[in-house]
Parts: C-alpha cells; sequence; structure tokens
C-alpha cells in the first residue's frame, strides 16, 4: 500500500488489519509533512505491518519492495491532496501524483508480468482517487462513474491524469485495476490543514474559524472508517477496469458543518461556548467549486456497501476524538511527529 502514513492510509490499515487476522500489509510512504507515523500506532502492534520509507517516484526502490514482499495486490493512497497547497506550489503534486504513479504503474506492470498461474490471475491495482477530478456542480445532480471529468484545481488536475493513466495502462497493457472515487473524508487522525480538524483545533484554542467566501460550498461528507470498508470491497469484488464512487450520502455548506461543530463542541466542550462568535468568513480561494456530490449507488448495488455513519454520528465521534487525542494532536502541531526514527516504528527487514 502507498501512502499508508497518511490519513485516509492509516485508517485503511488499522480498519483492514483489525478486520483480517491472517492479512500482511507493507506500507510504503515517504513520510512528507502529512505522513505521521503515530497514526499506524495501533496496527504496528499486529506485527503484521511492515513500512518502508521510499518515494514513489523512485522506479528501482519499488521494483526492489515488489520482489521482496510479492503482494497480491497494490492499494495506491500516495498523494498531493491538499487543494490550497496546490495554489501555491503545484510542483510537488504533479511529481507525486503524476510521475509518481507513472512509475508505480511501470513498477506494477512488470512485477504482474512476472507472475504466473493463479498469481497473476488474482493481482490487483486499486488506485484511489477524488470526486475533486469531475469539476463543480450546479445546485442539482451528482457525479457519477459516467461524469465527465473537469477539475479545476493543480491538485484535482494531478489526480484527473493520474486516473487517466490507470485507465489507459489497463486498456493498453492489461494491467487489472481498479478505481475509486471518493468524496471528502473526516475523522480521526485527520491533518489539520483540513478545515473538520482545523475547526476542531481552532476553537479548542478560541482562536478565529475561517471560512471561505460566503461559507455556501457544498461537500459530500465521508466518515474515513466508512471508505476504508468500501475500499476493500472494490479491492476485493470490484469488476476490472471499472470505477467506484464512494459517498457519505452528507451534502453540507461548508458554514453548516463549521456550525454544527461549534454546536457539538459547546456540549463536549464547554469552555469558551459559544465558539459559533469566532467563526469569520474569508476571502475565498482561487477557483473554488461550488458544489461537489456523490452518487454512490454503484457501489452499494454491485458490491452492497453503505455508509455505516451518518455525518451527525461521524462528526461528533471525529469531535471527541480529537479532545481525547492530546498527544497525538500535540505532536503534529510541533512538528515532532516527523522524527519518525525517534517514534519507535523503524524500519524492518522481511
Amino acid at each position: 500500500m502507498t501512502g499508508g502514513a497518511g490519513f485516509i492510509g492509516s485508517c485503511v490499515i488499522r480498519t483492514w488489519l483489525a478486520d483480517s487476522p491472517s492479512l500482511q500489509i507493507v506500507c510504503v510512504d515517504k513520510l512528507t509533512y502529512a505522513g505521521n507515523l503515530a497514526s499506524l500506532a495501533p496496527a504496528q502492534a499486529t506485527n503484521r505491518l511492515v513500512f518502508r520509507r521510499e518515494d514513489i517516484c523512485n522506479r528501482a526502490a519499488l521494483d526492489a519492495i515488489l520482489a521482496e514482499f510479492r503482494p497480491g495486490a497494490i492499494v495506491h493512497l500516495a498523494a498531493e491532496s491538499h487543494v490550497d497547497r496546490s495554489i501555491h506550489g503545484p510542483d510537488d503534486f504533479v511529481q507525486t501524483n503524476l510521475v509518481g504513479t507513472f512509475a508505480l504503474l511501470e513498477a506494477a506492470r512488470g512485477y504482474w508480468q512476472s507472475l504466473t498461474g493463479a498469481e497473476r490471475d488474482a493481482f490487483r491495482f486499486h488506485h484511489v482517487s477524488t470526486d475533486e477530478v469531475f469539476g463543480t456542480l450546479g445546485e442539482g445532480g451528482r457525479f457519477t462513474e459516467d461524469t465527465a471529468y473537469a477539475p479545476n484545481s493543480p491538485y484535482s488536475a494531478s489526480k484527473a491524469g493520474s486516473d487517466h493513466m490507470v485507465r489507459a495502462w489497463h486498456h493498453t497493457y492489461g494491467l487489472p485495476v481498479v478505481t475509486s472515487n471518493c468524496s471528502n473524508n473526516y475523522g480521526p487522525y485527520q491533518f489539520p490543514e483540513k478545515l473538520i480538524p482545523l475547526m476542531i483545533l481552532n476553537a479548542i484554542a478560541g482562536k478565529q474559524l475561517p471560512v471561505y467566501g460566503d461559507g455556501g460550498n457544498v461537500r459530500d461528507w465521508l466518515y474515513v472508517d466508512d471508505h476504508a470498508r468500501a475500499l476493500k470491497l472494490v479491492l476485493e469484488r470490484g469488476k476490472l477496469g471499472e470505477t467506484y464512487n464512494i459517498g457519505g450520502n452528507a451534502e453540507r455548506k461548508n458554514i453548516d458543518v463549521v456550525k454544527s461543530l461549534c454546536r457539538i463542541l459547546d456540549e463536549l466542550h464547554p469552555q469558551g461556548a459559544p465558539h459559533d462568535r469566532l467563526i469569520t468568513f474569508v476571502k475565498d480561494r482561487p477557483g473554488h467549486d461550488r458544489r461537489y456530490a456523490i452518487d454512490s449507488s454503484k457501489i452499494e448495488r454491485e458490491l452492497g456497501w453503505r455508509p455505516a455513519e451518518s455525518f451527525e454520528s461521524g462528526l461528533r465521534k471525529t469531535v471527541q476524538w480529537y479532545l481525547d487525542n492530546a498527544a497525538w494532536l500535540e505532536g503534529v502541531q510541533s512538528g515532532d511527529y516527523r522524527k519518525w526514527i525517534a517514534l519507535n516504528y523503524k524500519e524492518r527487514a522481511a
């Protein structure tokens, strides 16, 4: 699995290892600013996780890892993923999301072609993407798997390009791939540059809660544990060459998300209440897509998946987790989490 020390990747690893007692996972992560090995602590305790600190752009390293561990599948989650950062510095997004995906596809193709018999037949490459590749919606409608791509930020453009490469490697070379496009994830262990954890941490600290524009931008919110279990279904039962949209059926305006967080914090963390007094509207970001909404009917119909958490239940769990995990938050905010060697997660030999 690539990107396994990130927010979604670490949840996938924790969830899959907990749900599948015989599963073993090799996590490949470059450990950029958003990669945090402390998020893998529960998984590391199982002794069924191997970590390798590598850049997915390093083809030789990828070849060596595949040859050493001979995985039955590759789940590709590694990506630069924050829209604001892509606006101010698109270079890393092109390098990781496009060049890195190319290197991984080529490594996967070479490895898959070396397999024979049942191993070759069973191998899968699962590419995890985003609903942002589809652009923006009007007041009605939802993104389906057939919606035309219309990315509007450097981040979404780089992810759209990676999606197209995965499709091309399937149709040109026969690489057995599945792709999923998800809506906005939220939940425990999320890096605090994203909307929900940023608002929680600012509110706890008594800082302003900055909301872009008029706060009317709409997103479909997906609890990260629900996403992790959907990804496993797509990997195991998805049809080769197919794409599956994964959404939370929870469209909310940004301002309504922030107000919901404030109400929960007023109850669970009454110090500083009412927290909605901290809401501050700031200049909108360039090219800010107005509305996203995912149609998840295909994955529900074909694979039997639907989210277990409502937005309200997932949001409450998220707030409570951040309130209960001061040590993790302190490590992220201080930057100590980047001292990865000191975290007692030494790279292990096979």
